[in-house]
């Protein structure tokens, strides 16, 4: 493509928790929340990102803090637009001068519809793209990973996110089956927080939860049982109050999350054809995404599969990664788009 020469393209992992941006030949510039916060009366965007993040919870009236993403999905297009083109002014910063418009490759979860998919590549062109290319997550993360997603080998990856868990087996530079489901790490963080309501009676806000789940979570309770102090408010008095939780009973108000992410991955091994199948327990299912950090999830996957599990060596960074080095293969993508509700499944 000779009349790139000038061009820095990006690749963007549009996640429902964080947003990062990879510029081509140099590596992540952008890693920011995927969050907004405006002023509902005058409809001014007042922050972007970090900024907008530690707004959550602590807003006045007239401040709404926008998640825009759901489930990997578009909920708000016109804040997604807004958030997007503060990100790719951001990392164009990060660039050659003389670069031009750039080609963006960006990430959507498989079980995407074409309806979704179209929102988001025109977000992505509106927010100051050249060309937009759709990128299915699980083959993003996998690239991610170092999986070797050109061969005629069977590589499954298991990318858990904040919004979808994507679950894929790769083979020469296609998805053959996958899973998409909208469960992930937003639905660990509100499990902790409906199990500390119920049993407890204290209420606890999104960022509590996921600190929570980061210190003392795990997917199994057979673990050594640690200890947390956490504040919330007492929904009988109404007065702020601090109690002390145990691992175990974390890992337990985990425990639907985790069932459902489990059963996605066996579903997935009984849709592989046995070639590939017999790969995959040779080399082993690879976890990518925030939710492959949770204390225990490659274990009990790897007791529940039969199968040896490992984690990605950046599993934060594997999608962002991934979408990067797809630039390589912007023709590919052009002329061959592996977004899974084209080939397949769910």
């Amino acid at each position: 493509m000779g009349q790139l020469s000038f061009s820095q393209d990006f690749g963007i992992d549009l996640g429902t928790a964080n947003t990062l941006v990879f510029v081509k030949g140099k590596d992540i510039v952008v890693r920011e929340p995927s969050v907004v916060a405006k002023n509902k009366e005058t409809g001014e965007v007042e922050a972007v990102g970090i900024a907008a993040r530690n707004m959550i919870g602590r807003t006045p009236g007239n401040i709404a803090v926008i998640r825009p993403m759901k489930d990997g999905v578009i909920a708000d297009y016109d804040i997604t637009s807004v958030m997007m083109k503060y990100y790719i002014k951001k990392a164009m910063k990060k660039r050659s001068l003389f670069a031009s418009k750039p080609n963006v490759m960006v990430c959507v979860p498989s079980g995407i519809t074409m309806v979704e998919e179209r929102a988001v590549i025109d977000a992505t062109k509106q927010a100051g793209a050249k060309d937009a290319f759709p990128i299915s997550e699980p083959f993003a993360a996998a690239i991610g990973s170092g999986l070797p997603v050109w061969e005629p080998t069977g590589s499954m990856i298991v990318d858990i996110g904040g919004g979808t868990t994507e679950v894929a087996v790769i083979s020469l530079g296609g998805i053959v089956t996958s899973q998409s489901i909208r469960i992930a790490g937003d639905d660990m963080d509100e499990a902790i927080i409906n199990y500390i309501r119920k049993q407890y009676s204290l209420l606890i806000g999104e960022r509590s939860a996921e600190s929570i789940k980061m210190e003392i979570g795990s997917a199994s309770n057979q673990i050594e049982n640690a200890e947390l102090d956490i504040r919330g408010r007492d929904l009988i008095t109404g007065l702020p109050k601090t109690i002390t939780i145990t691992s175990k009973e974390i890992a337990t108000s985990l425990k639907d999350t985790v069932d459902s992410i489990v059963e996605a991955v066996k579903g997935t091994l009984e849709k592989t054809p046995p070639e590939l199948a017999a790969d995959i327990m040779d080399r082993g299912i690879v976890l990518s995404g925030g939710g492959a950090l949770l204390k225990n999830i490659d274990k009990v996957i790897s007791d529940e599969t039969k199968m040896p599990v490992f984690i990605a060596e950046n599993p934060l960074d594997s999608v962002a990664i991934g979408t990067g080095k797809s630039l390589e293969y912007i023709k590919h993508f052009r002329t061959h788009p592996n977004v899974s509700s084209r080939p397949s499944t769910n």
